[in-house]
């Protein structure tokens, strides 16, 4: 906690702007983006709080900020809640998760259909980049097995995910790769396949830093 992993992915996504340094995507700087027009590129944000109105459907959340339109006599516009409802059934059946009344509010599930239905508005809108902000911190363990197979699908769909834990188990079950931040700076980084929790602890506590100073 502490270690800057939340505020570095903000400035990835638009929400704050880097006092130095540049956030390239593709070859292309996001610096000055604002988080619409880094959504527009292809990358999505989970935050920890899902931004989901617990009041509306499932449907409505899928379309939050674009939502879908039909003219009732040829004029007056009116929400397609079918089509929404229907949209997502059927985007999160594709990831896995089957939501058998998509017109309950998302207050009425549980912790793991609401991280889906979050997801699945990501994947939804053809995010490219998923970046997840500790996504199983507040799930029950049966939630958070549902969320890391969710992951797992992703993976194998070639969305690229960034995900944010100090969950170790967590980060040894889906990761590549392994950026340790240690007070805002990066104190390492390993393939998840060469190395091990007492190797990332160690950078975690800063070991790794202060050996290097010790060395030079």
């Amino acid at each position: 906690n502490g270690a800057g992993k939340s505020t570095l992915i903000k400035m990835v996504s638009g929400v704050h702007q880097p006092d130095s340094g540049e956030v390239l995507y593709r070859g292309r700087s996001l610096r000055g983006r604002t988080p619409q027009e880094v959504r527009e590129a292809g990358i999505e944000t989970i935050y920890q709080d899902l931004a989901l109105a617990d009041n509306l459907d499932v449907g409505i959340n899928l379309f939050l900020g674009r939502e879908r339109e039909r003219k009732v006599l040829g004029v007056l516009p009116r929400l397609d809640r079918k089509f929404m409802r229907a949209e997502a059934k059927k985007a999160l059946a594709d990831l896995g998760i089957a939501i058998q009344e998509p017109n309950r509010p998302v207050r009425d599930l549980s912790g793991g259909q609401r991280q889906a239905i979050a997801i699945g508005r990501a994947v939804y809108w053809r995010a490219k980049v998923l970046i997840m902000d500790e996504p199983t911190a507040a799930l029950g363990v049966p939630e958070q097995r549902e969320v890391m197979a969710l992951i797992r699908r992703l993976k194998a769909q070639g969305v690229g995910i960034i995900f944010i834990s100090h969950n170790l188990n967590d980060i040894f079950e889906v990761s590549d790769r392994i950026v340790v931040l240690e007070r805002g700076r990066k104190a390492g980084e390993r393939l998840t396949g060469d190395t091990d929790p007492d190797e990332v602890v160690k950078l975690m506590m800063g070991a790794d830093g202060q050996a290097k100073r010790a060395h030079s």
